[in-house]
């Protein structure tokens, strides 16, 4: 029996991946002044065991206010660098799994609640909320704060936070940076020709629209060190008339690769809170299909990826090289040891856990 391609080693830059499966960030809300605590110890404990070849911390604020809530993650002082580190060390004694971070800013999506306790946005002269800023005076909903229009000074300053953190980020060793550019948050929010309305070489044309995020880009990919990974993740559309759409994606990715971005993720949506999405397994998977057939560089499918043979299927055809699980992996964190069970591949697994391999299963884990 073949070998399943979903279980093959990658190689992005420098960075080897014993298979194809990368875990997505996925934002747990339970950070404290941006600071990781015990609960992501746990949380990011166990999926560094889950025998996948990437792992990535939820999107992290490169500024307190670019958080999506006040529990986020944050990467942007010496007290959120030494919590994270606390953490990452605690991981690394039991697990040689490769860990990226994904650096984001909310935009105008942020100073909301907690998910459980209804996820609206907090007005800014409450407590755990704050002022949300964005690249035009426009609110996600209506009914939210409208955002602080971007100066040029609050846009350099945002820029060089997400180099700082960049820098941050590979002082403590973290082997990949993701920028976030997709979901409606800040850097999507200057793609989009819905939220962006500026009138200086910021906003109007795609060119200038595109401006802002590859700026960030540049800048993080100058601060991390030269040798290690640079990604981006975007949304492919905005499933909204006149919005970002696919074929500005393959210009925006165009131009990444250009400046040497490492892969691209690709998603969807987030940006117009009515965004019409029609969503079935593997969704955007087309998506991902398409940016690849325009880049060289590798590409990232992501969005309702559940099964093992659905997911073989998505490597095996050349739709992506790899495939994101998010929702997937934390309903089952350990999906690589069943889809590798499933699908006759090997992976790794803790030796402590050696003796669990199914007896009908001889070469399951690798030993």
């Amino acid at each position: 029996m073949p070998k399943p391609q979903l279980f093959t080693p990658f190689k992005i830059r420098n960075l080897e991946l014993e298979n194809r499966i990368t875990i997505a960030p996925m934002c747990t809300y339970s950070a404290v002044d941006g600071c990781m605590t015990d609960w992501h110890l746990i949380h990011l404990g166990q999926l560094a065991l889950s025998g996948a070849g990437l792992l990535t911390i939820e999107a992290t604020a490169v500024v307190p206010e670019g958080r999506i809530t006040y529990g986020d993650v944050g990467l942007y002082d010496d007290a959120t660098e030494q919590a994270m580190q606390r953490t990452l060390d605690s991981i690394r004694k039991w697990s040689d799994m490769p860990i990226a971070i994904q650096l984001a800013h909310a935009g105008r999506k942020a100073s909301s609640d907690l998910p459980w306790l209804g996820g609206t946005q907090i007005a800014a002269d409450h407590k755990h909320g704050w002022q949300t800023e964005a690249p035009s005076a426009v609110p996600f909903k209506s009914t939210d704060t409208v955002p602080t229009e971007l100066t040029r000074e609050r846009m350099n300053a945002i820029r060089d936070a997400f180099a700082e953190a960049a820098v941050r980020a590979g002082r403590i060793g973290i082997d990949a940076v993701q920028i976030h550019a997709a979901h409606g948050y800040l850097l999507h929010s200057f793609l989009s020709p819905l939220s962006n309305q500026r009138t200086d070489e910021y906003g109007g044309s795609l060119e200038n629209r595109m401006r802002f995020p590859l700026e960030v880009f540049d800048a993080v990919r100058a601060a991390f060190p030269a040798d290690k990974v640079v990604t981006v993740r975007v949304s492919a559309t905005d499933w909204y008339e006149n919005g970002w759409d696919i074929d500005q994606t393959i210009e925006f990715a165009k131009a990444l690769e250009l400046r040497g971005c490492d892969a691209i993720n690709v998603s969807s949506g987030g940006l117009h809170a009515d965004q019409a999405i029609p969503v079935s397994p593997s969704y955007q998977v087309p998506f991902a299909r398409a940016v690849k057939a325009t880049v060289k560089m590798p590409v990232v499918a992501v969005g309702l990826i559940t099964e093992p043979a659905q997911a073989e299927a998505i490597i095996a055809t050349g739709d992506a090289d790899l495939v994101g699980l998010a929702r997937t992996i934390l309903y089952d964190p350990r999906w690589p040891w069943h889809a590798a069970a499933a699908l006759g591949g090997e992976v790794s697994a803790a030796p402590q856990y050696h003796r669990s391999q199914p007896s009908t299963l001889k070469s399951l884990f690798k030993m």
